[in-house]
This record gives C-alpha cells, sequence and structure tokens, in this order.
C-alpha cells in the first residue's frame, strides 16, 4: 500500500512539474475597435498553443463571436527563462498572421509578432 501511495504521489509531481507556467486564461489587450478577449493557452504535443475562450466589446460585455473556439496562437516553444519563440499568432482584429515570440513576467504575457517587417505587440494579463 506504501508502494502505490509513493508511485502515485510522484506521478502528480511529475505531471505538476511538466505544466507550462504560460498555461491558463489571458486578457489580451484591446484591439483597434475596444473589443477584447480571453485567450486559453495550453500545451499541444511538443508546443504551446492558444484558442479564442470568450470575447468582449469595448464596453467589457462579453458577446457572441465567431472567433470563438478559433486557434490565435499555434506552434509556440518554451525556450526557457520564460521565453518563447518559433510560432504564429493571428490578430483577428487585423486578420493578419505574424511570426510570433512572446514572454512571461509574472502575470503579465508580452506577445509579440512580426509580418514583412511591421511588427506589433501586447501585453496580456493573466485571468486564471
Amino acid at each position: 500500500m506504501k508502494r502505490i501511495t509513493l508511485i502515485a504521489a510522484a506521478c502528480l509531481m511529475a505531471s505538476a512539474a511538466s505544466a507550462d507556467p504560460v498555461a491558463g486564461t489571458w486578457k489580451t489587450q484591446p484591439g483597434d475597435d475596444g473589443a477584447y478577449g480571453h485567450v486559453t493557452v495550453a500545451p499541444c504535443g511538443s508546443a504551446i498553443c492558444g484558442t479564442i475562450a470568450k470575447a468582449f466589446n469595448a464596453s467589457g460585455q462579453e458577446i457572441a463571436s465567431d472567433n470563438i473556439g478559433k486557434p490565435i496562437i499555434w506552434d509556440m516553444k518554451a525556450k526557457g527563462g520564460g521565453a518563447y519563440s518559433g510560432g504564429k499568432i493571428w490578430a483577428p482584429d487585423r486578420d493578419k498572421t505574424y511570426n510570433s515570440k512572446m514572454s512571461l513576467s509574472g502575470n503579465a504575457l508580452k506577445v509579440e509578432g512580426c509580418v514583412l517587417g511591421i511588427c506589433r505587440d501586447q501585453m496580456w494579463s493573466r485571468v486564471n
């Protein structure tokens, strides 16, 4: 019985250790129209991906949107020390996809993207 308890505890610690610190729900910065979203970030295979979970208008009211459920981040790779790169990010407000990198600092996530030399960045805040 003691052995089973030790094995179960080891499995729980291993799964907690493998959870990526960027995983969770993030509030985006408002887009050009003042609308923003909540993005669920989680591991997807060996990469990090994000999906739009909720949408809000400029007044902060949750709204229906065709973008809910759509991928917004994909192929992002953890580089260590809170740095992520090599992925793509889609900006719904401009319908553009950018080469992207991210940097995590506590409950703030800086998301940057560039396409054809034109770059944008946003600071996202952790919801949970």
